[in-house]
């Protein structure tokens, strides 16, 4: 998360800048961070990569690594399930799922689904941290490994990257391309819970420094696994 690349030229097509229901159950919420929330999770984040658990290139069932950064808390992800240890890295314990991220993430639903109650009863317990430098970009997938179907919560700081928003059915088409900046939320839930998504590119350059994050994207997604006890089985 250091070193500052070449600024690059900011994305060419124009988007949206305000909130709006991508598709059922899907909201964006541009700017929803101020500017000293963004600096506070880039500090938390940085806490959390340098362990207990450091933050790392996951390694696929097949062989291939990912090309995003990953640092989780409150349950460990590998591909496909959650244990608590990290059993693919060094063996630890993950760090706690902090009571402020949680609050977070209710305020969150409630302002993205403009309900105050929509956050009631929502309780993540992990939440996964990818860092993306320049070149890395996530593929189409689901998020589907938690037994729970509450909302997933995204929150972008750093670089502006394009995220791919599809259908529940394939990693084709139709799908929608958003562009989330610093700052932004998105939540998928209900009928879109479940449907598949990706980041294909991100912008060099086109973060602030002033968040603390000098170069690259951090995303932050809080799910409920829906898990209890001490590890679940792999799959």
């Amino acid at each position: 998360m250091a070193g500052r690349p070449e600024p690059h030229a900011p994305p060419l097509f124009p988007l949206p800048r305000e909130r709006r229901e991508i598709t059922p159950g899907a909201v964006h919420v541009p700017g929803w961070l101020d500017a000293d929330a963004q600096r506070a999770l880039v500090d938390a984040c940085r806490g959390w990569a340098a362990g207990p658990v450091p933050m790392r290139h996951t390694r696929l069932p097949g062989g291939g690594v990912m090309s995003v950064q990953t640092v989780c808390v409150g349950w460990h992800w590998q591909p496909y399930h959650y244990t608590r240890t990290a059993t693919d890295v060094n063996g630890a314990r993950v760090a706690p799922f902090p009571d402020w991220l949680r609050e977070l993430g209710r305020r969150a639903l409630a302002d993205a689904y403009e309900d105050e109650a929509a956050g009631d009863g929502y309780d993540p317990d992990t939440v996964l941290v990818n860092f993306y430098d320049g070149a890395a970009t996530m593929g189409m997938h689901q998020d589907k490994d938690e037994r729970s179907r509450a909302p997933v919560v995204s929150l972008s700081v750093g670089d502006t990257c394009v995220f791919r928003l599809g259908n529940t059915e394939n990693r084709g088409r139709p799908y929608e391309d958003v562009e989330l900046a610093s700052g932004d939320l998105l939540v998928f839930g209900g009928p879109s819970r479940l449907a598949f998504h990706g980041v294909p590119k991100v912008y060099p350059g086109t973060g602030d420094p002033a968040t603390g994050l000098a170069t690259g994207r951090l995303n932050l997604t809080m799910r409920v696994t829906g898990l209890t006890g001490p590890a679940s089985p792999g799959r």
